[in-house]
């Protein structure tokens, strides 16, 4: 029995290698992959041309994966910087890559990293185009952006984010509405401001049963983009923003009417109090499609440190439903990030990924902590640095306060608690002098 996309196979009935294989990673039975992959709740993102993937599978009942950003900018294009940032994500556990360059030969790297990265890959098209065909914004036609999107899906991403709920409507009601910071996505102020230039209605909207045939024919995940996300705090859960959701919602029905997977996109700057409500309406408005979060960024003061606002953020959406958290680093809203400002973000956004699975119960979650636990308790610090999300900065941070006493560290010494409870309750004399 042939199938076109893992929707499509799922509800026929048919078990793909690459729902055994997110089957195996989650230790879930292949099965209730299946299920949820046939209603939509879980996405494998995984075109047909992207040979070296490694699968994942992106849901609420999963794993909370995250995905990193990179790419060429005008003011930064080395490409061999951007990819010894993908091999560090990779190594670092990041389940997927998204390529958001904006300047140089971005068909020769994209192409790179479908022939060569094992991750899931993601591009925002919209982007390509302005490089693609240098020239000015409003002289891009309707064809043009929909030609560039073919373009990415014969070569090989998973998975796209269009910014298709920022429509002639919706446009014309963020424009009533005042807002603090306006548009801050970067592909909905593109998409804005050509519709603004040409009067025409946004393609990607337009003409989105053709975005849905190419999905369908490469299997290619759809990711709404939200182009009305809020970009501070006093933005945040607007009539803009939720009725771009609703729109979103709509256009998932009719790709999932059409066996084509979808994730949408979520809030930027929000307080923490509106996270968990704007989750629950997001599952609600689009059917229980995976939710794919950028922090969300729980205050506006903290520039150099929006990898810890955040994780705050993505911690509190993952445990109350979001499934996927788009990593940010400490160069946000300041500068293209660098090799450490990449690291940090990953080691921010796994720190939340984790906290959020053991809040909501995934299969084995807390497992590590207990190892952890255990070894502390032995006073093991091998074991500890071997279990350590980054045990090259654990060893790191212990070599450089050498301890009197290999049993204690250089904060409690003699008095440490752990080594003096266990002499304690084996008998032994407690010596801290």
């Amino acid at each position: 029995m042939t199938y076109t996309t893992q929707m499509n196979a799922a509800r026929k009935g048919i078990v793909t290698k690459e729902m055994e294989a997110v089957a195996s990673y989650e230790g879930l039975d292949v099965q209730d992959i299946m299920k949820e992959v046939a209603a939509g709740t879980i996405v494998i993102p995984a075109n047909k041309k992207h040979t070296c993937l490694k699968p994942y599978g992106i849901g609420n009942s999963l794993k909370t994966k995250i995905n990193v950003n990179l790419g060429t900018s005008r003011d930064c294009m080395n490409l061999d910087v951007e990819m010894e940032k993908v091999k560090q994500a990779v190594d670092m556990g990041a389940e997927a890559i998204m390529d958001l360059s904006s300047f140089g030969d971005t068909q020769k790297f994209r192409r790179k990293l479908v022939n060569e990265c094992p991750a899931i890959l993601g591009t925002v098209p919209i982007y390509d185009a302005i490089v693609y065909y240098n020239k000015a914004l409003k002289d891009i036609t309707s064809r043009e952006w929909i030609d560039v999107f073919k373009m990415h899906a014969e070569d090989g991403v998973d998975f796209m984010t269009i910014h298709c709920g920022i429509n002639r409507n919706t446009a014309d009601r963020f424009k009533a509405m005042k807002r603090q910071m306006n548009i801050v996505s970067r592909g909905g102020s593109l998409i804005f401001a050509w519709m603004e230039a040409t009067g025409n209605e946004n393609p990607f909207f337009e003409y989105y049963d053709e975005i849905l045939d190419i999905c369908n024919e490469y299997d290619v995940t759809l990711s709404l983009g939200d182009a009305c996300r809020p970009g501070c705090l006093k933005d945040a859960s607007d009539i803009s923003q939720i009725e771009e959701l609703v729109t979103l919602g709509e256009l998932t029905a009719r790709a999932w009417d059409r066996d084509v997977q979808v994730m949408i996109e979520g809030p930027g700057h929000m307080p923490m109090d509106q996270i968990e409500a704007n989750m629950k309406i997001q599952q609600t408005i689009c059917h229980g499609a995976p939710f794919y979060v950028l922090g969300p960024i729980v205050t506006d003061i903290a520039p150099g440190y929006d990898h810890i606002t955040s994780a705050i953020g993505g911690a509190i959406a993952a445990a109350s439903g979001a499934s996927f958290l788009c990593y940010v680093t400490p160069a946000e809203h300041l500068r293209l990030p660098n090799v450490d400002d990449v690291k940090e973000g990953i080691m921010a956004s796994k720190i939340a990924a984790h906290a959020a699975d053991i809040a909501k119960g995934v299969k084995g979650a807390m497992d590590w902590d207990n190892q952890m636990a255990a070894a502390r308790q032995k006073l093991d610090w091998d074991k500890q640095f071997e279990l350590a999300l980054d045990p090259e900065k654990a060893r790191r941070y212990r070599a450089e306060s050498t301890p009197e006493r290999e049993d204690t560290c250089t904060m409690c010494g003699k008095m440490c608690s752990v080594r003096n409870m266990n002499a304690v309750l084996a008998g032994e004399d407690v010596d801290v002098i």
